[in-house]
């Protein structure tokens, strides 16, 4: 069944944006403070036993200068600077194994698959990627409520700005055109994709199917399912703590990271998908503020469009990417 309104009212729902002052000054900070702390990239070639691709294991400098692994896969016999497509993960997911994401590759492109620092507990995609925590704080179970008493220590904080030094990294790789560098992800893969694509100038498109992270106050109060509901398990034990995680969310809603993006998107949305619901999608979507399409899969819940998006996607990537 639909789990929010009908799409005429989605296509028209553009909510009011809550954002803190310091938004920009906040991340700029954030940002230069890990590219001070950061030491040049390992790619160590890596046998995953692939004819036609060549695979790297890469250890990068993420937030703060801490280690981030990630797969890097060049087609082989493909000679000059590629376009580069960076993958970001699903809640859950790690980085798993080089053969499980062949899929840009084989379509000619560059790809780094990063993983996400302290998940990679899905048994299909295990990560290998620590989450160095200094706060200590409460939290429920996952990964929602990590650090949220204050927007220096919250989860995301890390993770966002691990997800922009990957852009940063493929860009000096001398096979990468980082003129053509292209961001995706499914989820909160999807979050982090409209995350990066307001934080990051030049990039050739982005690409965020069905995202997580958008408009989390709305998402709090409409749906019941994991992983928003981890902030409501959280409130309802630190009960006079709403203002205050309410406000640290704000500096990581994909709604407010929107409205800096210049790249040209692609999203997609399912109007049977409970776990990100459609509004807030179409609240993130209607203030993007760059040229933008989406594909609505009508009976569909938080699988998507799975394969047929991916269609989708090599369509939208190679007309960006060919201009």
């Amino acid at each position: 069944m639909l789990v929010d309104w009908p799409l005429d009212r989605l296509r028209e729902y553009r909510p009011d944006r809550v954002e803190p002052a310091d938004f920009d000054a906040f991340w700029a900070k954030t940002l230069t403070q890990s590219r001070e702390a950061a030491t040049d990239a390992v790619f160590t070639p890596y046998d995953a036993g692939l004819a036609t691709v060549d695979v790297f294991d890469v250890t990068f400098s993420g937030y703060a200068g801490q280690p981030v692994k990630a797969w890097f896969l060049l087609p082989k016999h493909i000679e000059g600077p590629l376009p580069c497509v960076v993958n970001y993960l699903g809640y859950s997911g790690g980085r798993g194994l080089p053969h499980d994401w062949l899929h840009w590759s084989a379509a000619g492109y560059a790809h780094l698959l990063m993983d996400t620092r302290g998940q990679g507990y899905n048994p299909a995609y295990p990560g290998d990627t620590a989450d160095p925590d200094a706060s200590g704080a409460p939290q429920a179970p996952g990964f929602m409520t990590r650090g949220i008493g204050d927007p220096q220590t919250y989860y995301y904080r890390r993770v966002f700005t691990d997800a922009v030094r990957a852009v940063e990294t493929v860009r000096a790789h001398s096979r990468v055109d980082a003129d053509r560098v292209v961001v995706t992800g499914d989820s909160q893969g999807g979050g982090i994709t409209i995350a990066v694509a307001g934080l990051v100038d030049g990039l050739v498109a982005a690409m965020p199917n069905v995202p997580f992270l958008c408009h989390y106050r709305h998402a709090t109060e409409i749906t019941d399912s994991a992983p928003y509901s981890e902030i409501v398990t959280y409130l309802k034990a630190h009960r006079h703590d709403v203002d205050q995680v309410f406000s640290t969310l704000s500096y990581f809603d994909g709604v407010n990271f929107a409205t800096r993006a210049t790249a040209p998107a692609l999203f997609s949305v399912a109007l049977m998908d409970a776990v990100c619901p459609p509004s807030t999608v179409y609240a993130a979507y209607n203030h993007y503020a760059a040229e933008k399409e989406i594909v609505v899969w009508p009976y569909n819940g938080h699988e998507g469009g799975q394969t047929l998006q991916r269609v989708e996607m090599l369509r939208f990537a190679a007309g960006q990417t060919t201009k």
